[in-house]
């Protein structure tokens, strides 16, 4: 197979899979008006395959999608012209489908599909190379979102330095949990006494009243227990408390200073070392910024994803709250994953609150898993995200 005829998809992954897969040397897109007359589809999924390292050439040719006789002629045109051809109807219009469907009847050209189910492609006609064969690509977070035309950028944390703190991932979330319930006044608190500065890199010592004003005028006192427990597992050092003379500490560096500056990051750290441990996914990345155009400018859309991973094709979407889980995060996930993702990816939200029945039901109604509190604390987070993969 020289060429091969793709049907065009909004689905990211129906585009490029075989592509992937059959390696072709040139590849026709049959696509709708939008997409012809629109370059930015196009040039994104050129440069997509750039990123890859595949060299093909891409011809875009419009069509109705929608008027299976206009399609048909299309097809027979593009299969004249390229007599070594296949078709991949794994994407398309139900007419486009149909029209496919004609063209290997009347003309023998060979068609397969892709099932996302079996993750394997199967032989529709005359394709027997394709028949039952597995799909063993395997993509990155960044390859996920410059499939849709988006890009990754350096969210809150390098994820290269990471596996250097995996020690000490799970002391601290054992420790998150026992302080919980105190967890916004105990960051809160610390946060006072380790202000951002303007320039510069931020001092790794921190010093303060014993005491210090919190939301709504309120006062915070020192949380002895909890930075006694934080000097014991050595993200601080050099720790005094004095009702008179007030606190000071030194952060071990200034990467455990972020983390206990942010109230989220403990269940983030958790998550993503959970993931990595499972031995499930081929990528897993924390904190990664999504650029949904890939134009890299100040004012581009972007949001954060906690944590996504890959496990060979399907990407998986993971957003963690470390306070309470609301419809509106419920819905801002799975729009990510539908633009991002397509109807192969997976969603879960990790929450370390209880999750109530109308938020499980909301949950459900987008087909995202609930990962709550009592999973958390019964240790069930990595066998909650297996069965995510595997639903």
């Amino acid at each position: 197979m020289r060429t091969l005829i793709e049907l065009y998809d909004e689905r990211p992954l129906e585009n490029v899979l075989g592509v992937e897969v059959f390696r072709p040397e040139r590849v026709v897109y049959v696509c709708p008006k939008r997409i012809f007359r629109d370059k930015l589809p196009q040039r994104r999924l050129r440069d997509y395959f750039a990123h890859r390292g595949q060299k093909v050439e891409l011809e875009f040719v419009k069509a109705d999608v929608y008027h299976a006789d206009a399609i048909l002629k299309t097809l027979r045109r593009i299969a004249a012209e390229n007599p070594d051809c296949a078709v991949d109807i794994t994407g398309g219009t139900d007419a486009v489908l149909y029209a496919a469907g004609l063209l290997g009847a009347e003309s023998g050209v060979p068609a397969f599909t892709y099932s996302r189910r079996k993750n394997c492609f199967f032989n529709i006609r005359n394709a027997e190379y394709a028949d039952g064969l597995p799909c063993e690509v395997v993509y990155s977070v960044e390859d996920c979102f410059r499939m849709a035309g988006g890009a990754v950028r350096l969210g809150r944390v390098d994820n290269e330095l990471l596996p250097a703190y995996g020690a000490d991932v799970e002391p601290f979330f054992r420790l998150f949990l026992k302080h919980r319930r105190n967890w916004v006044k105990i960051v809160g608190y610390i946060q006072r006494l380790s202000p951002t500065e303007a320039e510069g890199e931020q001092s790794l010592t921190a010093r303060g009243p014993y005491s210090v004003k919190g939301e709504r005028g309120s006062m915070i006192d020192a949380p002895e227990e909890a930075l006694r427990d934080l000097e014991r597992m050595g993200f601080l050092r050099e720790l005094s408390m004095d009702r008179e003379t007030g606190v000071r500490f030194v952060f071990r560096d200034g990467q455990i200073r972020q983390w206990l500056r942010d109230v989220g990051s403990v269940l983030e750290l958790y998550t993503w070392k959970t993931c990595r441990d499972t031995g499930l996914f081929d990528d897993v990345r924390l904190s990664a910024v999504v650029d949904w155009e890939g134009s890299g400018t100040r004012d581009a859309v972007s949001n954060e994803l906690d944590v996504m991973c890959t496990r060979g094709v399907t990407p998986v979407f993971l957003s963690c709250k470390t306070n309470e889980l609301k419809t509106e995060a419920l819905n801002e996930l799975a729009i990510l994953r539908d633009r991002f993702g397509g109807g192969i990816a997976k969603a879960a939200v990790i929450t370390a609150e209880r999750a109530g029945i109308p938020l499980r039901n909301r949950a459900a109604e987008l087909q995202i898993r609930v990962i709550d509190l009592d999973d958390l604390e019964a240790g069930r987070l990595a066998k909650s995200i297996r069965k995510l993969i595997n639903s």
